[in-house]
């Protein structure tokens, strides 16, 4: 096999910068997030990392994109044998997009892959916070990962009927990745029920610069994650990379002139989500859209969403961090836009015309019934998954250790130390009891009181 060594450097950085998501995703959300579950929301993601990374090792990959069924079964899912774990047949071999060698070997493109499935399944985890058990949230992933995840990226990468059959287009990951979780996001948090407090409770985020940090890393990812998706360093690639700084530009001044206009005042967690918003409606349509059209995209994208995670108070679920008003919402702008301005000048494999650079709706149907069939089965599968991890009881924490903390109840940590320095067992800390013995600090009361008395 002859290396490019060009493509496949390229391809290697890109999968690096993917997984960096993840732990910048680990800072958003647990920024987001109230201080008592900080480490659970982030440990949702962590645990992602090592769980997900095995999973599509063993069998995610040939399940989601192998190709050696010689039956109309592989529309549905790939194949059970080609990329099996077990395997070393495939270890030299060459990955083909269209048949046409690209210099990169097959084990790079599956790390690539890899990446995506793991900030997928965490995705999902930001509706979900202070009230799922970890327990529960591992066997959920593995589930949905295997259930929902695995098929739907075959069917739109791995030659399965959405991108093969419907002609529906999806650069790196709008339905895949944002739709899918979003929708799953909304099934289990249905199931899984409202905070306790909520909304009557203060529940703002507790650490923005937490918040910032994240999106900034998210976005530095990111183009691993858009450009990488062409596989190989080519003009389409450029495009994907420009596209993606401008959407996400264009949707962090969106967001904050929506916040700037309703509320008097725009807000650094208002810019960082607007900067999300953008990153996540660029991502179906990178590759196919110029640049203009993309910096129009991250307005609406940033605009639109802002205004769309007030829906959870409107409705009555509870989306702890905006998964869906962001994911989901930011994923099906992004979808649709392709449809309105998807040109071959960008990229060749845009052979339906969009509406605005061929006049016809084309496109348009197949991005809606590509996203809506996605949304259906993600959302029911999802739902059900959570239904029954509630039937035996691994879903919910007590109300106890939701009122106490998840972070102590399900990990024996905290993110912060309110402990008195070492060595010091009196002061404020004491008489409120906290760092000490409850003894300690009634001993501390009933001598402050023999002192006034």
């Amino acid at each position: 096999m002859h290396v490019d060594t060009g493509n496949t450097a390229w391809l290697l950085l890109s999968s690096a910068l993917v997984l960096l998501m993840t732990p910048g995703l680990a800072l958003f959300y647990g920024g987001l997030n109230r201080s008592k579950g900080t480490l659970n929301m982030m440990m949702m993601s962590f645990s992602c990392i090592g769980l997900i990374s095995v999973l599509w090792a063993l069998y995610g990959w040939t399940l989601a994109f192998g190709t050696n069924s010689s039956t109309g079964f592989n529309k549905i899912l790939g194949s059970f044998t080609q990329y099996l774990g077990t395997g070393t047949s495939w270890i030299g071999e060459e990955w083909k997009v269209a048949g046409t060698g690209t210099g990169i070997p097959t084990y790079v493109v599956m790390a690539f892959q890899m990446m995506f499935a793991i900030i997928t399944v965490a995705l999902i985890s930001g509706s979900l916070s202070d009230r799922l058990k970890f327990g529960g949230w591992v066997l959920f992933a593995i589930g949905w990962f295997t259930i929902v995840y695995v098929p739907v990226a075959h069917w739109i990468w791995g030659g399965g009927w959405i991108g093969a059959n419907l002609g529906a287009l999806d650069f790196a990951g709008g339905t895949a990745v944002h739709i899918n979780a979003g929708s799953a996001a909304l099934g289990v948090a249905l199931v899984l029920g409202k905070r306790i407090g909520w909304p009557r409770e203060n529940m703002r985020p507790h650490n923005v610069p937490f918040v910032a940090l994240g999106a900034g890393l998210l976005w530095f990812g990111w183009f691993g994650f858009n450009a990488g998706s062409e596989l190989t360093a080519d003009t389409v690639a450029s495009a994907a990379f420009v596209n993606t700084q401008l959407a996400t530009a264009a949707a962090l001044c969106g967001w904050c002139a929506v916040e700037w206009i309703r509320d008097g005042k725009p807000t650094l967690v208002g810019a960082s989500s607007g900067a999300v918003a953008g990153l996540v409606a660029i991502t179906p349509a990178c590759g196919f859209i110029p640049p203009l059209a993309s910096i129009l995209l991250g307005i609406v994208a940033g605009a639109v969403c802002a205004l769309a995670v007030s829906l959870k108070y409107r409705f009555g679920f509870d989306d702890s961090l905006d998964v869906v008003g962001v994911h989901f919402v930011g994923g099906w702008i992004g979808s649709l836009w392709i449809g309105l301005f998807a040109t071959s000048g960008v990229n060749a494999v845009v052979t339906h015309k969009s509406l605005f650079f061929g006049g016809s709706l084309d496109q348009l149907w197949r991005q809606f019934v590509a996203s809506a069939s996605v949304t259906v089965y993600s959302f029911a599968i999802a739902a059900i998954l959570a239904l029954i991890l509630k039937a035996v009881k691994v879903l919910r924490v007590s109300e106890d250790a939701e009122v106490g903390g998840i972070d102590i109840s399900d990990h024996g940590e905290t993110a912060y130390d309110f402990q008195p320095v070492a060595g010091s067992s009196g002061g404020a800390f004491a008489i409120a009891g906290i760092g000490g013995t409850k003894a300690d600090a009634d001993g501390k009361a009933d001598a402050s009181q023999k002192v006034a008395g």
